[in-house]
């Protein structure tokens, strides 16, 4: 009886180690990485660049014809067609407004596909003095390197009081 658990015992754990090795990726197994593991390594070190001070983080990631939307039910929310056009409507009118502009302090990015999701946390301060900090999920659809069209989601409650708590800029 005693050769026959040990006998099961093995074939358990040969089936064991099998398994593990066969649920291993393609690129840790020394194979070529997919566009999955390009697409997720643009968006993970543009925010590995961006939570150290870059400033470029949209102009790296975006495509210029990008559709980003923003949802939810305040003013905020809404569709940009086009880089300019987001940056110009949703990033500069909220950016001027902070005093130390908001930075990523945790991210975890998954890849699916085409697409590249991003679950990050951020914080800043308004001109005000008074933190800012947001929770944000931004799922990218990947062409040719850069974003083609995201979808963000994030709690707009702390995003519009600082809109309306804070004055713009005179231009």
């Amino acid at each position: 009886m005693s050769a026959l658990a040990n006998r099961a015992l093995a074939w358990c754990m040969c089936a064991a180690m099998f398994t593990a090795s066969s649920l291993t990726t393609a690129a840790s197994c020394g194979q070529p990485s997919t566009a999955e593991d390009d697409n997720k390594q643009v968006i993970t070190e543009a925010f590995h660049r961006w939570a150290a001070g870059g400033t470029s983080f949209f102009n790296d990631v975006i495509a210029e014809n990008v559709v980003w939307r923003i949802k939810g039910s305040s003013a905020s929310a809404g569709e940009f067609k086009g880089r300019e056009t987001f940056l110009e409507q949703a990033v500069r009118p909220f950016a001027t407004r902070l005093s130390t502009f908001v930075r990523p302090t945790a991210v975890r990015v998954w890849a699916d596909g085409d697409h590249v999701i991003a679950q990050w946390e951020g914080s800043g301060v308004a001109r005000d003095g008074k933190d800012y900090s947001n929770s944000y999920v931004w799922i990218f659809r990947m062409q040719d390197g850069r974003a083609s069209e995201v979808t963000a989601f994030l709690d707009l409650a702390p995003y519009d009081d600082v809109l309306r708590r804070i004055p713009a800029l005179r231009q």
